[in-house]
């Protein structure tokens, strides 16, 4: 009886509906095949041979499996100087980002907070416009921080839209009575923060520190134009130089003789290589904060 309650309950689809649904999933089928399919295919491209690469025969698969490629990245010493560089910059940007992110956003949530309003509107003017690149690069050259970590690390260490959506987060979720309840029992402002708010804020923590993340590991043009020292450069543009201008050069890979003669082989390989061991970092992460992230940005995105 139960089985027929619910067949009868259950909401009968129009053929416009069905011809509907059959093209939402067509859509998103394409979708995921134009996002996933180059990511396979640089996967076996890079376990594949060169000859195999070069002459279209890999697709889905690797064809005649090497682990040449890997072999050449580790024998490659400026793609793992430039790993602890990115590392370094993602773990200091993040936490950085973090914090002062958390410090702006949650007295701007609070209705009592002098200023609010003159603070919000210098926040959406900052977001709509901005000075340019040569001001941004005066402005960095002239707190002297040209050619070093800080000039990766301090100019994006604060995105005015992730403010925004961290303190639309602390104010549906954190309400003024909660705060009022803690002065009465004696709690100050500071041990309300630490002890009460972050320990609610999981959610959007974890999706301001992603983001912060992704953005960080991914950077290359502040490198770009603020650095000049090769030991300081990031990942992304090392791995930028060896896709765009093909810079590998046999000595800096440190070959043995037989390694040297499959030179162009290599040189071929790598640029697959390198792209999967730069990635794998942030799809090891994602997986971690997914949930929190999911429910941090759907909380935060909410209109007020």
């Amino acid at each position: 009886m139960a089985t027929t309650a619910r067949k009868s309950t259950r909401i009968r689809e129009t053929r416009g509906d069905r011809i509907f649904l059959t093209f939402v999933y067509a859509f998103l089928g394409l979708v995921v095949f134009l996002i996933g399919y180059p990511l396979v295919y640089i996967l076996a491209s890079s376990f594949s041979s060169s000859n195999a690469v070069l002459s279209g025969k890999v697709w889905l698969w690797p064809v005649h499996p090497t682990l040449l490629a890997y072999r050449a990245v580790f024998r490659y010493p400026e793609i793992w100087h430039s790993y602890l560089n990115s590392l370094i910059y993602t773990v200091a940007g993040t936490a950085l980002t973090v914090v002062l992110t958390v410090m702006m956003a949650y007295p701007l949530s609070r209705r009592a907070f002098y200023g609010r309003r003159f603070f919000n509107w210098a926040l959406i003017i900052a977001f709509m416009f901005n000075g340019g690149m040569i001001p941004f690069y005066l402005l960095v050259r002239d707190l002297g921080l040209l050619n070093t970590r800080l000039a990766i690390i301090i100019p994006s260490a604060l995105n005015v839209f992730w403010v925004i959506i961290a303190r639309t987060f602390f104010r549906r979720t954190i309400p003024e009575e909660l705060s009022d309840a803690a002065q009465v029992d004696g709690c100050g402002d500071v041990r309300f923060l630490l002890s009460v708010v972050l320990p609610l804020s999981k959610p959007i923590i974890a999706v301001i520190a992603l983001l912060a993340a992704v953005y960080q590991w991914n950077s290359y043009f502040n490198a770009l134009i603020f650095l000049n020292d090769p030991n300081l450069y990031p990942l992304q543009l090392v791995l930028r130089q060896v896709l765009v201008q093909g810079n590998v050069s046999a000595s800096a890979m440190a070959l043995s003789p037989e390694q040297l003669q499959l030179f162009q082989a290599i040189q071929t390989l790598l640029k697959y290589s390198v792209i999967v061991v730069a990635s794998v970092p942030m799809l090891l992460v994602y997986p971690l904060a997914q949930r929190y992230f999911v429910k941090g940005t759907f909380i935060g995105s909410l209109k007020e």
